[in-house]
């Protein structure tokens, strides 16, 4: 890798001989690069062993293989998506485009909108919020796109608070930014960039996790839009779960993200065990515990009271990786403290006996003595 020019823009793997993932991602990565050479990109893209330079690898501050970074006007960005080729095209796409992409009539608009499952949309002109929205967009453009626009842009069927305002569109909804409601607009717009419910993978979960939400997960379910059921019936776990967004409580809407995986192999390697499916299982990436309910969910209600149970209530039972790891210490406290108080009972009374026995050896005229004494002493405390 020779990076030339200083206005050059690289997507760059970092790996190591040894490393078994970074062999088995070559081939993905040079069907990258034909992609973007293709494509006309202006993006170079590259690798480097960083075992050979690792003065490289300090700079950008890899600590795992393979790592995928993109270095564009000086300024490194690591990838942290799942380790395809639409994952790697759409990084670069994204990073090496406009920090923010605008949207300069309603056709422009309607085809963004049919690209993009979540769109975040500043709406105005120039003010403190727009700098503010520039700011979220250095950091957070690695993990989505933004845009602006006019309000004549938008559909006038569209309703929108007073502007400027910062929108997102997702799940066919408008959801619209308020800074007393929401707090700072970097963190609202890191815990948005989600869709209401979707498929998780183990990328996406942890994402989920730094945004300092609880993860909701129906496990071993089939695809919601073939979902139906009765209101008298019992639900599925991962039906019941499909319809967060029928769910307009704050305290859900603020500190819930949901989702559904297939199967139970990822999960059961988080919590140590074995989760039994189909499963509804609440994770909290924070402190890596995971609430799961106490009885059948067969109601939304049911649903409502086991979330509200992850708060803080008393109808979910938590439990954390660490409780798999204590329970073998502190069973062997257990044993292991009678041995030892027992031990020093018997190296104290065996320091206090010592000096008898020697004095027993020195007058005794007969050279077995020691040992009947010894043996005595060994039987005694037997």
């Amino acid at each position: 890798m020779d990076i030339k020019e200083p206005d050059d823009i690289w997507l760059i793997k970092f790996y190591a001989p040894w490393c078994t993932f970074c062999k088995q991602l070559d081939p993905v990565w040079h069907d990258v690069a034909s992609e973007l050479k293709s494509l006309g990109s202006l993006v170079n893209v590259g690798k480097a062993d960083a075992t050979a330079h690792s003065g490289l690898a300090k700079e950008f501050k890899v600590r795992g293989y393979p790592a995928i970074l993109m270095l564009k006007n000086d300024v490194k960005y690591n990838y942290m998506g799942p380790r395809t080729k639409d994952g790697f095209l759409d990084f670069a796409d994204r990073v090496a485009g406009p920090l923010v992409r605008a949207l300069t009539s309603p056709q422009l608009f309607q085809h963004a909108m049919s690209r993009h499952d979540v769109l975040f949309l500043y709406i105005g002109a120039s003010s403190t919020l727009k700098g503010e929205y520039m700011s979220a967009a250095e950091e957070l453009i690695v993990h989505t796109y933004f845009f602006s626009a006019t309000r004549d842009v938008l559909p006038k069927a569209v309703s929108l608070p007073p502007l400027p305002a910062v929108a997102v569109f997702k799940d066919g909804t408008l959801f619209t930014y308020n800074k007393e409601r929401d707090g700072e607009l970097k963190a609202w717009i890191n815990r948005e960039r989600f869709l209401t419910y979707f498929k998780i993978d183990s990328y996406t979960l942890y994402a989920m996790g730094e945004t300092g939400k609880l993860v909701a997960l129906a496990l071993d379910c089939i695809h919601p839009s073939i979902i139906h059921h009765h209101p008298s019936s019992s639900i599925h776990p991962s039906s019941i779960i499909i319809h967060p967004s029928s769910i307009h409580l704050p305290c859900i809407d603020v500190n819930f993200h949901f989702g559904y995986m297939e199967g139970n192999a990822y999960v059961n390697g988080l919590v140590m065990g074995e989760v039994t499916m189909p499963a509804l299982i609440v994770l909290n990436l924070s402190n890596d515990g995971y609430f799961l309910p106490l009885g059948v969910v067969e109601t939304e209600r049911h649903l409502l009271d086991f979330l509200d149970g992850c708060q803080g209530g008393n109808s979910v039972l938590q439990r954390k990786h660490t409780d798999s790891l204590c329970a073998p210490l502190v069973a062997c406290f257990v044993v292991s403290f009678p041995l030892a108080i027992v031990s020093l009972l018997c190296f104290v009374c065996w320091k206090a006996r010592l000096p008898v026995e020697e004095e027993e050896e020195r007058s005794s005229e007969a050279p077995r003595g020691g040992q009947k004494i010894h043996i005595a002493f060994y039987l005694k405390f037997q």
